[in-house]
């Protein structure tokens, strides 16, 4: 029951800014002008920030106060103008992925990402239980509603809001027509990122899936897990008619079933306090700093802590090993056979050696 997903955005290591960048705001005209015009003698000067001294050499992240090294994406102009700061082309082709699924039968979990808008990403990813007709539905589903509801709404914390309580209800909707009461205890985690003109992260989630930013190589919890330990959630349980009790492990559950107080799905459990209402986080992305994002679920979370993984991932040469990584040092920590499935998707962002979004479930 675990999936993950991890983007981390375009690399910015040795690299170089795209001529026809550099072409589009100088003009072909004027540079042949100016070379016309030049002397050996005379000092070479340039009105483009990509090449400020006309050396034909592209300038580096550095010449803007920023990194010492050179630009290996396209930047957004349209974004980096209104920012007023170079942002860097989040790249969906440089992805990572790296997944096993152990001994199940069944996949109850799923990730999405996609370049929903021109100017937003999407990144979910969906952890289900008693079943896998939530994770699925949200995995068909959210990205339409969230669309939908963008075209109306600005505010991307409200989006994520009104969406998830959209999709929440319409599976409801959904199993009404289904002869099996069993679906009504089938549920979902579900933590949603969106990135809007490569700088505005907004994030939002019911469950206990995470979603953390590496920023100068610490990790910055972006979620709080929505489980009956945090008292806030406790009170709203008991307070509508639901209680709490703990297993053999000493976990809390909602009714003795639910190790989580908020879900999509889980229709049994709704007049017990369960929400689907998200708990959002907006952030701007400092580009000198973060290096990627990281969702998670709880398997890995179970496994190692969050600044565990971004040590990990930081020690590998590339995304794709960084997820192999972590799902292989997971399955070596816990020795007996599981039930498990990783998920790993990484987006290169930043001048580190690897970053990835890995997911691991046992069922003990």
């Amino acid at each position: 029951m675990s999936v993950a997903l991890l983007m981390r955005y375009a690399t910015l290591s040795g690299s170089r800014v795209c001529c026809k960048a550099a072409l589009g705001i100088t003009g072909i005209h004027q540079e042949d002008t100016r070379r016309a015009l030049h002397t050996p003698s005379s000092p070479r000067c340039s009105n483009t920030r990509f090449d400020p001294d006309s050396s034909g050499h592209p300038t580096t992240w550095d010449s803007f106060g920023i990194w010492d090294n050179r630009i290996d994406e396209p930047i957004l102009l349209p974004s980096s103008i209104r920012y007023g700061k170079p942002i860097p082309k989040v790249s969906l082709s440089k992805v990572g992925c790296a997944s096993q699924i152990g001994q199940r039968k069944v996949n109850e979990d799923h990730y999405q990402l996609s370049r929903m808008t021109d100017n937003i990403i999407y990144f979910a990813v969906f952890d289900g239980h008693g079943g896998a007709e939530a994770a699925e539905f949200c995995h068909k589903n959210m990205e339409k509603h969230i669309k939908d509801i963008a075209e109306e709404e600005d505010n991307l914390e409200l989006v994520l809001t009104k969406a998830f309580l959209e999709v929440d209800k319409a599976l409801a909707r959904h199993l009404h027509f289904s002869a099996d009461a069993s679906l009504l205890s089938a549920g979902t985690t579900a933590t949603v990122a969106l990135l809007r003109d490569g700088i505005e992260l907004v994030v939002g989630s019911v469950g206990d899936s995470r979603a953390m930013l590496c920023r100068k190589g610490k990790a910055l919890k972006l979620t709080v897990d929505h489980t009956p330990e945090r008292k806030d959630e406790k009170e709203r349980i008991r307070k509508t008619g639901g209680f709490i009790t703990w297993n053999s492990f000493g976990q809390p559950h909602v009714n003795g079933r639910l190790a989580m107080t908020r879900s999509i799905g889980d229709f049994d459990l709704k007049t017990s306090g369960v929400i689907a209402e998200p708990e959002t986080k907006r952030i701007s992305l400092h580009h000198v700093h973060d290096s990627f994002l990281a969702l998670t679920t709880d398997g890995i979370n179970f496994i190692m802590n969050s600044q565990e993984i971004c040590d990990i991932i930081n020690q590998c040469n590339d995304p794709k090993e960084a997820a192999q990584r972590i799902s292989e040092q997971v399955s070596h920590i816990i020795q007996h056979p599981l039930f498990f499935l990783v998920y790993v998707l990484i987006i290169n962002f930043r001048n580190i050696k690897g970053s990835m979004m890995a997911n691991f479930t046992p069922d003990i």
